[in-house]
């Protein structure tokens, strides 16, 4: 108890959205201090990291023979349990600017879908990067928190959390999930659906950055009001040359078709799938989109035609998760509420 007590007097609690694109960091009244793409650079056959961060995705699809950059969670979920640690001990590291009695109270965002053994592999990857206690929220109520819905009111809200791996659809009410869905088609599977198109369509083959950047700069899931046309780079798979071609925005929308219509499925079925006292509030107050995804050009306006519901964006859609779970470590009524059993 005095070693916690101890501890505790050099720790600032934090809150992690350890995502499958990005992590952000939330430190308890300092808000969000880091928010960095979730790549580790390590050299390849030791487990020794070079890069953690932004200077790790810069190397991604560029590294020589003896270097790997990875994507540690796939899926929202952990995929290398050891290289995962590092990161968040390398995040920790780097926001607290010393090394030595730094154990964080810690609140995770998870998504809503996962096995108990998932969660296991979450909470014993931030013990053993140096946490005292984790606490696990499942991430559309971090999103819901973070986008200030009134969650603990006996009212339904709707949240649509679109991130790098999953896509999280939730109605909540009383601080408790009262429906959730999770699938795992996010904005990963839309860069991946951009790289098959154009290899089919054009016989191109571009990278995963590449293809995330066409993603925003060009991806639509609703025709903008003025077309666009961007110059593309990538290699030429008949003569193995590189090549630039010229695409449209409405390319781009065929691209992404089944990756946004199986979102807008999961929203569909969780709207069936509510009990009709709040349905009746959701219909008032209608959808809020969060995370990443929720950015994609015009997918507010394709889900609201679908659903016939008002749709809007939360205020910073890319931080709700950290900023929700940030509010609960504020709140330890709500901490207590809100948070998963161990």
């Amino acid at each position: 108890m005095l070693m916690d007590w101890f501890y505790g007097l050099f720790s600032n609690d934090l809150a992690i959205d350890l995502g499958t694109a990005n992590t952000l960091i939330y430190v308890r009244g300092r808000g969000i201090v880091l928010s960095e793409p979730s790549v580790v650079a390590v050299k390849k056959g030791t487990n020794q990291v070079l890069k953690v961060g932004k200077e790790a995705k810069e190397m991604v699809g560029r590294t020589p023979a003896s270097i790997v950059a990875i994507r540690p969670l796939q899926d929202g979920v952990i995929a290398d349990f050891d290289t995962t640690e590092q990161m968040i001990r390398a995040f920790i590291v780097r926001i607290h600017n010393r090394k030595a009695l730094v154990r964080p109270r810690i609140v995770v965002g998870i998504p809503s879908g996962i096995t108990q053994v998932e969660k296991r592999a979450i909470r014993d990857s931030a013990e053993q990067a140096g946490a005292r206690e984790v606490y696990l929220i499942e991430e559309p109520m971090a999103a819901a928190i973070g986008a200030g819905l009134p969650v603990q009111e006996p009212s339904g809200n709707m949240i649509v959390d679109i991130g790098g791996g999953t896509t999280e659809v939730a109605v909540i009410s009383l601080a408790g999930i009262v429906y959730s869905q999770s699938i795992r088609i996010a904005g990963d599977e839309m860069d991946e659906a951009i790289i098959q198109y154009l290899k089919r369509k054009f016989n191109l083959l571009v990278g995963e950055r590449t293809a995330e950047n066409i993603k925003i700069q060009a991806g639509s899931a609703y025709p903008f009001d003025e077309p666009r046309r961007m110059d593309i780079k990538g290699r030429d798979l008949m003569d193995g040359i590189p090549k630039t071609i010229t695409i449209t925005d409405s390319d781009i929308r065929e691209a992404l078709h089944d990756p946004i219509y199986a979102i807008i499925d999961a929203v569909k079925t969780a709207l069936e799938r509510t009990p009709p006292e709040l349905s009746a509030d959701i219909a008032d107050r209608g959808i809020v989109m969060t995370g990443g995804g929720a950015l994609l050009q015009g997918l507010d306006t394709l889900i609201g035609l679908e659903t016939h519901l008002k749709v809007s964006i939360a205020e910073d859609p890319l931080s709700c998760v950290a900023l929700g779970a940030g509010k609960v470590l504020d709140e330890l009524d709500l901490l207590k509420t809100v948070c998963l059993e161990n």
